[in-house]
């Protein structure tokens, strides 16, 4: 357990800058990881496709569409810990080691119990989020806006709160975002590779190495955001193939960012 191994044995963590445009590096080589072994990238991008689905049609069946949007927003929150196989599987590659889908299992368990601790924090940030935006549906247009299921895109479209429900959402919603990629955006790797670590001492790396690269880090949270985005419009489908990239990608932003 991490918590086994003295502070002053394990290695220092050196914070690299690297260059605005380098996220296009990463996704690079995240595609090559992804055609290196695709049954494996494309199992975990299938399998959070049929989430996507069930997420989707469980609301649908509470009659609480509105919460479609922000659920999957919060997607982007929570992702990251999903993707420890796709981690495990870059990092498998890079040494040498065969790749299977057993093995790549072992990425949730390597550091399991720190690994569960982000998953805990990430997955309360996406409840505080949807819990944030029914606060703020219930504000912008008021307890009594009850149109039904088929008769809500239209009610909404002709209220006059639509656009300062959105620009108050979105703006709600990109601060919670920001924060979950802060703390994340390289600690999981991190945490699949050095099963020494704990949860805290990967959040703080990865938040001095976005705070190190703000160029570099705004410019990789866009492009997730562009790619989960157009990946979601034909129902979730496109999630198939970017998950898996963004995953792989993310090891190799991990590994050009830290030296461990």
């Amino acid at each position: 357990m991490p918590s086994d191994v003295p502070a002053a044995a394990r290695r220092p963590a050196t914070i690299r800058t690297v260059a605005p445009d380098r996220p296009w590096a990463w996704l690079t080589a995240g595609w090559r990881d992804l055609m290196a072994n695709p049954q494996v990238g494309f199992f975990y991008g299938g399998a959070l496709t049929l989430a996507g689905w069930v997420l989707a049609m469980l609301l649908l069946w509470a009659r609480t569409a509105w919460a479609i949007l922000p659920a999957s927003a919060g997607f982007f929150m929570v992702a990251p810990i999903l993707a420890a196989g796709l981690y495990e599987a870059s990092r498998l590659r890079e040494a040498g080691q065969p790749v299977t889908f057993a093995a790549c299992m072992g990425g949730f368990t390597r550091n399991g119990g720190q690994l569960a601790f982000m998953g805990v924090v990430l997955v309360v940030l996406h409840l505080f989020w949807v819990r944030v935006a029914a606060l703020i549906f219930m504000l912008m247009f008021g307890i009594n806006f009850t149109p039904s299921l088929e008769a809500l895109p239209m009610a909404m479209l002709r209220s006059e709160m639509l656009l300062p429900f959105l620009i108050v959402g979105t703006g709600a919603g990109a601060v919670l975002a920001g924060a979950a990629f802060a703390i994340s955006a390289v600690s999981i790797p991190m945490l699949v590779d050095r099963p020494e670590l704990t949860a805290m001492e990967a959040i703080s790396v990865s938040v001095r190495a976005v705070l190190a690269n703000p160029g570099a880090m705004l410019f990789w949270a866009g492009l997730i955001v562009v790619f989960t985005a157009m990946a979601m419009v034909p129902f979730f489908l496109g999630l198939a193939l970017v998950i898996p990239l963004v995953g792989h990608a993310t090891w190799h932003a991990y590994r050009d960012l830290v030296q461990a």
